[in-house]
């Protein structure tokens, strides 16, 4: 039986990752549009049209167990900038994937990114418990993927013809995993990345 867990706010000192909820939409939908992210083929990111059901999606599957999902704000200038996502949360086996994730372009290659990640695995392994936390990404993702190794997850292998997108193209999907006994390290090795972002 899955417990039911509800997305609490994690707070960090340049973002807050707050529960998801409709009333979301208008700034999600404003910040999908910063860098048309729904274009990019190999992302997931939702058509501002689509946000509604991106949303209720999300919840529906939070509802079941499965999923946890955020809204990122930008605390300095209060502006919702992206959204991130707990999904495929295997309770039983206490495992979950880190996935869904989108910023607005100009949120990308800042500190959001490596900070809400800090929160999100802080939260899996001392608040939810987990043995290991999985990241998936498309095989021709390569600065997805380059980023998923600077976290310091280790890829595990390659589902090959795994999924097939909305344009008729098949995915080959790469997955990583950080595992329970190498949290300290990896965690040790985030706060340092974010000393450089200190002003």
């Amino acid at each position: 039986m899955k417990s039911e867990v509800h997305a609490e706010c994690l707070s960090g000192e340049h973002i807050l990752l707050e529960p998801l909820s409709l009333e979301h939409i208008p700034a999600l939908s404003l910040a999908v549009s910063d860098g048309e992210l729904w274009q990019l083929w190999y992302t997931s990111a939702p058509h501002p049209d689509e946000m509604k059901e991106y949303i209720e999606t999300a919840l529906a599957a939070e509802k079941k167990g499965e999923a946890l999902a955020f809204a990122v704000r930008d605390k300095l200038s209060g502006e919702i900038i992206g959204s991130t996502r707990i999904c495929n949360w295997d309770q039983a086996n206490r495992r979950l994937e880190i996935g869904y994730t989108w910023y607005a372009k100009r949120a990308q290659r800042t500190s959001a990114n490596t900070e809400a990640k800090l929160l999100m695995l802080e939260y899996a392994f001392e608040t939810l418990d987990v043995m290991a936390v999985e990241f998936r990404t498309h095989w021709h993702n390569q600065a997805s993927r380059e980023a998923i190794t600077r976290l310091g997850a280790k890829q595990d292998g390659v589902l090959r013809n795994h999924k097939l997108l909305s344009d008729g193209t098949v995915r080959d999907t790469v997955v990583y995993s950080i595992i329970d006994r190498e949290w300290a390290a990896v965690k040790q090795n985030l706060k340092f990345r974010m000393q450089k972002y200190h002003v």
